[in-house]
């Protein structure tokens, strides 16, 4: 007996927050057109990484909009849960494209050592100065909704490192204008690169477990079998998964061993909304499937699961 109380095929949580995506994206792109500029007026090649960084970023949360455009179309029978997933496959290629960025700032970088060409501070710092506050600003409007979603929290984090790479900038630039000491220049590109990277990381590592259907951080599973086996009826839990579909929508099912007194359609419904309220409060799981056995048939399943 299958029971599902509650099906969140809606809006997915990058869906929620697609006005703050796109207003992050006017200012991401804006500055991206400046720093590009100013690299091209000034010859420095950290801004030109801020920017190659930054444009990154633009083409990201542009993916992610994109996502959760694709990710709000109904579900059908060939794809029952519809197309939330295609957020996660958003966020594998912001990883992706973060990874190869990173390594081209690096190997341009390595290229410049020894040869580095001479850099007009004014206009790295003015271009460097306006990327920091551009940030910032952008920081402060995905704050909060980075905790929801993996695109959000891709986009946040991006931003994040922009912000530590117009500081390099602006750290070059002020080393260079007061020194003349011009490598720093290209030590502040390899930093940038540097910090890109753990970021990217990270990222691609959460999006393989929610491909790899792995269960969700902060859930324990045998707390859960401990809150299942505490409802009055059930004798033993088995066949337990847990896995996320995408951000915010996790999914729960397992095959539950009841009393053979409980499987009457009173005693029976009663059980299905106890362990659905249990699931939903304390784990946060509100899409649960619950297979119901009488305890004189667990003889014939066969226990291949947690």
């Amino acid at each position: 007996m299958g029971h599902d109380h509650s099906h969140t095929h809606g809006i997915t949580a990058t869906g929620r927050h697609r006005k703050r995506l796109i207003a992050v994206l006017a200012i991401t792109l804006t500055v991206v057109v400046v720093q590009v500029v100013g690299a091209a007026l000034s010859g420095s090649l950290a801004l030109l990484a801020d920017a190659g960084h930054m444009l990154s970023d633009a083409a990201g949360v542009t993916i992610a909009l994109l996502a959760a455009w694709i990710a709000g179309r109904p579900a059908s029978d060939q794809r029952t849960y519809g197309y939330q997933r295609a957020e996660v496959l958003a966020a594998l290629a912001n990883a992706l494209i973060l990874i190869v960025i990173a390594v081209v700032i690096f190997t341009e970088a390595i290229r410049r050592i020894g040869t580095a060409p001479e850099v007009h501070t004014d206009i790295m710092l003015m271009a460097a100065i306006l990327g920091a506050v551009a940030n910032l600003v952008s920081l402060l409007i995905l704050r909060g909704a980075h905790q929801d979603s993996l695109n959000i929290r891709g986009a946040y984090l991006e931003v994040l490192g922009d912000l530590l790479g117009s500081v390099a900038v602006i750290a070059a630039a002020l080393v260079i204008l007061f020194t003349g000491f011009q490598a720093a220049d290209t030590i502040a590109s390899v930093l940038i690169a540097l910090m890109i990277l753990p970021r990217a990381w990270s990222l691609l590592r959460d999006v393989v477990d929610v491909l790899l259907e792995a269960t969700p951080k902060g859930v324990e599973v045998q707390m859960i079998r401990e809150h299942i086996l505490s409802v009055n009826g059930v004798v033993d839990v088995h066949d337990i998964h847990i896995w996320t579909i995408t951000s915010g929508v996790p999914v729960f099912s397992a095959h539950v061993v009841v009393e053979d007194g409980v499987l009457n359609a009173r005693g029976a419904d009663q059980v299905l909304d106890k362990l659905t309220a249990c699931l939903g409060s304390h784990f946060d799981t509100e899409h649960c499937t619950f297979q119901l056995e009488p305890a004189s048939h667990s003889e014939h399943e066969s226990h291949q699961h947690a």
